[in-house]
C-alpha cells in the first residue's frame, strides 16, 4: 500500500486549504471548491479538506473531542516556524510537552499539529 491522500473534516474547506497552502507550499488542487478543497505535494501526496456541518474541533490536550490524529512537520528553526504559523492564523495551546524539541499548534479549524526540529 502507498499513502496517497489524507482528508480532514472542517467547517470551511477553502480557508483551511489556504492556511496549509501558505504553511507548506503545496499546490492548490484544480478541482477545489466550497465543499471540498485539496492540496497536492510534488510527489503526489494529497491533503483534502471536506466541509462538515456542525464540525467539533478537537481539544488539545483534553479528550472531550479527541484529536484522533495529527500532522507532524519538520522545520529547520522552531522559533521561525512558530512566528510564521502564528502569523498565518495558527493557534498555540498552552500545553507544550517538550517545546525545545517540538511545538504543538492548532490550525484555524482547531486540528492540532506538531512542528519538530530537523
Amino acid at each position: 500500500m502507498k499513502l496517497t491522500a489524507i482528508t480532514l473534516d472542517c467547517p470551511d474547506p477553502p480557508a483551511l486549504a489556504a492556511f496549509y497552502r501558505q504553511a507548506t507550499g503545496f499546490g492548490l488542487h484544480p478541482d477545489s471548491h466550497e465543499d471540498f478543497a485539496g492540496l497536492t505535494r510534488e510527489d503526489g501526496l494529497f491533503i483534502g479538506f471536506q466541509r462538515v456541518d456542525g464540525h467539533r474541533p478537537p481539544q488539545w490536550p483534553g479528550q472531550d473531542a479527541p484529536q484522533q490524529f495529527h500532522f507532524d512537520f519538520a522545520v529547520d528553526d522552531l522559533d521561525e516556524a512558530e512566528s510564521v504559523l502564528l502569523e498565518l492564523g495558527a493557534g498555540k495551546p498552552e500545553h507544550q510537552p517538550d517545546a525545545g524539541r517540538w511545538r504543538v499548534f492548532t490550525d484555524p479549524a482547531g486540528h492540532p499539529f506538531c512542528v519538530t526540529a530537523k
